[in-house]
């Protein structure tokens, strides 16, 4: 996978929806992260967004479980891309702040982890969304939610989380 960033001006002149839908399908280059991480944009639509990511045994903490920032990892890059799905070209947007509650433990034997972004509200400067995780069988491994600083229209703005 060739990763790198995408010009300010190209990501600038996208909607987000655009944008997103771009990486997915390769005509945009995939970010750094995807390659470190594994964790890939799937499925995508207005206001949602599901990504996917296999963990693996570079992941584990201490204890011999996938560490629990990759899994937040997984949760912030669903939660503010569900958001970035929403935004008119030139406009930004950060994450303020994230929450995560963690259900069951993940191993690298877990496999595929899917989990759903979805936007709860959308305003002028503040956006909010929930995410959630699942293993192979459907059961939950995790979820949270996550507030988002929208910033105004600005020429050549990059979007990012």
């Amino acid at each position: 996978m060739k990763t790198g960033i995408v010009s300010p001006h190209v990501a600038g002149a996208m909607s987000g929806l655009d944008f997103l839908v771009a990486l997915r399908d390769g005509a945009l280059i995939a970010p750094p992260f995807s390659r470190a991480t594994g964790i890939l944009p799937k499925e995508i639509e207005i206001g949602r967004i599901v990504f996917e990511g296999t963990p693996t045994e570079q992941f584990y903490n201490p204890m011999g479980t996938v560490h629990g920032g990759w899994i937040a990892t997984l949760l912030d890059t669903a939660m503010a891309c569900a958001i970035q799905s929403m935004l008119p070209a030139g406009q930004s947007y950060t994450t303020l702040e994230l929450k995560t509650n963690f259900v069951r433990p993940v191993f690298a034997s877990t496999g595929v982890l899917r989990c759903e972004g979805v936007v709860l509200s959308l305003g002028g400067r503040i956006a909010s969304s929930e995410g959630k995780v699942f293993d192979k069988e459907g059961n939950l491994v995790a979820h949270g939610t996550e507030t988002c600083l929208v910033m105004g229209q600005r020429n050549g703005a990059s979007t990012h989380a």
